[in-house]
């Protein structure tokens, strides 16, 4: 499935007149532009990138907020952050191959919280990201959702911030959550 026709001339319309910091995305027919995270999201996100960038897979390398397209649904998802094969970043477009991901990983926006918790949680899996992680700052929690099928993950692991969460192959490490801060 892929995007319609009709609304490739909008989405991209959308893509260049989009303010630096916000992100396009696109799913079900519907374009999402969302604006730029808060310093407590960058900050939470570094300390999460410095633990997964430790034990990145060769070959791998982390990207925030790359495009990720799917052959199998008509989506274009950004996610906060990624791991993508080297050789597809040496690539021209804007845009990678979602199946090709090991993980995506979303700090919730206190804005738009259900784009992260339904949209996103449904479309990952329908574009099989092996694993995707959820970083709710509103109530200190993370969610790691794996075993993409369809259009749901099979298997879902919640920690609280101050604690730690397993992160399954290829990176096969603990997440040390106690740096994360919630939002005041």
């Amino acid at each position: 499935m892929t995007i319609d026709p009709q609304h490739l001339p909008l989405l991209e319309e959308a893509q260049r007149i989009a303010p630096k910091g916000v992100k396009v995305e696109y799913t079900d027919g519907t374009i999402i532009m969302q604006a730029a995270p808060t310093m407590i999201h960058q900050r939470n996100l570094f300390h999460l990138r410095r633990q997964f960038d430790a034990h990145c897979p060769a070959g791998y390398v982390p990207t925030e907020n790359t495009d990720l397209g799917s052959p199998y649904a008509a989506k274009l998802r950004n996610p906060d952050l990624s791991y993508l094969p080297d050789e597809v970043m040496e690539g021209e477009g804007n845009t990678a191959a979602a199946d090709l991901a090991l993980i995506a990983v979303e700090i919730v926006s206190p804005s738009n919280p259900e784009n992260d918790w339904v949209a996103k949680l449904s479309d990952y899996a329908v574009m099989r990201i092996p694993l995707y992680l959820i970083v709710d700052a509103r109530d200190s929690t993370v969610t790691l959702f794996s075993e993409p099928n369809h259009d749901k993950y099979h298997t879902r692991t919640d920690r609280k911030f101050g604690e730690t969460i397993r992160i399954p192959g290829p990176f096969g490490f603990d997440l040390d959550l106690t740096p994360l801060n919630p939002y005041h």
